[in-house]
């Protein structure tokens, strides 16, 4: 698993951006995770799916909500990150209402949740390999804090704790 220190992997993700208006939707685009973290100061978050009862109510809210007091510690950009395809991310980042604040990043295979190591089998479920709930600070792509959550829980990758480590 990816620990404070280490270099977050080399992968893709993919972005789809919706434009309102008299304008065309942009995407999916792919997102290189290393040119996209460096030189900057990322809080990064990751969930287990989109549109699922505690990510839609209580995660991406708290991110949504603290954007300004993120900028405010210096964080360049808010990304979340979850194991979904990229027109999904883009129709929750509109129900989310994320505009620019949040970046919503689709894992859609599953390749950056495996190559951190953070990685929820939901098969069970029926929902197959996801990405486990967590959070981290990502500063010129190295991870500067990690919070990981424990099965089912929702109290350590929240807003407030990232703002708290960011602020640090």
């Amino acid at each position: 698993m990816i620990k404070v220190g280490d270099t977050l992997p080399s992968a893709t993700l993919q972005e789809y951006s919706e434009v309102e208006g008299e304008g065309c939707s942009i995407g999916p685009n792919p997102v290189d995770v290393s040119k996209a973290t460096a030189g900057k100061t990322i809080a990064l978050f990751a969930l287990p799916g989109a549109f699922t009862p505690t990510c839609s109510a209580k995660h991406v809210p708290g991110y949504v909500q603290h954007y300004d007091d993120f900028k405010a510690a210096g964080v360049d950009e808010i990304w979340c990150v979850s194991v979904n395809d990229a027109f999904v991310m883009g129709a929750w980042a509109r129900d989310q209402k994320t505009g620019t604040k949040v970046r919503m990043l689709a894992d859609g295979s599953a390749d950056f949740a495996k190559a951190t190591g953070l990685t929820l089998d939901l098969t069970g479920r029926g929902m197959g390999l996801r990405s486990n709930r967590y959070s981290m600070l990502v500063k010129d792509g190295k991870v500067a804090a990690l919070n990981v959550e424990a099965p089912g829980k929702f109290e350590v990758s929240n807003a407030e704790t990232l703002l708290s480590q960011a602020r640090g």
